[in-house]
């Protein structure tokens, strides 16, 4: 049963991300694309956060689109630090994959919240 956000699994790995992304970019001094990559990292777990704690089906599964989307960016952003040899490839493909992961992740529970929750 969930009874907050607290408890999804997308949450969950969206923390664990954001974490990792704020280590991976510790050292970085490119504080211009530190900040935004940051930003779409937190975004991903707020947003999934901020739409389960809304009144309605609907702008909860806005919000999950919104998270999704950020997790679109955040793999395009870590393409970018991968190619400026800011990050590591090493670390790349882990992000990388955990991201398309987790998107796939949101996207299912999307659907499921459309088909069952109108």
């Amino acid at each position: 049963m969930i009874n907050n956000f607290e408890d999804l699994e997308i949450w969950k790995e969206g923390m664990r991300i954001s974490v990792k992304t704020y280590e991976i970019l510790k050292n970085c001094k490119d504080y211009g694309l530190k900040d935004q990559m940051q930003r779409a990292a937190v975004s991903i777990p707020s947003n999934i956060a901020e739409g389960f704690e809304r009144q309605t089906n609907k702008e909860f599964i806005q919000f999950l689109y919104i998270a999704k989307g950020s997790c679109g960016e955040l793999r395009t952003q870590f393409y970018l630090a991968s190619k400026l040899k800011i990050i590591e490839n090493e670390n790349l493909a882990i992000l990388i994959y955990k991201l398309k992961q987790l998107s796939s992740m949101i996207s299912t529970l999307i659907k499921i919240r459309k088909t069952n929750f109108k």
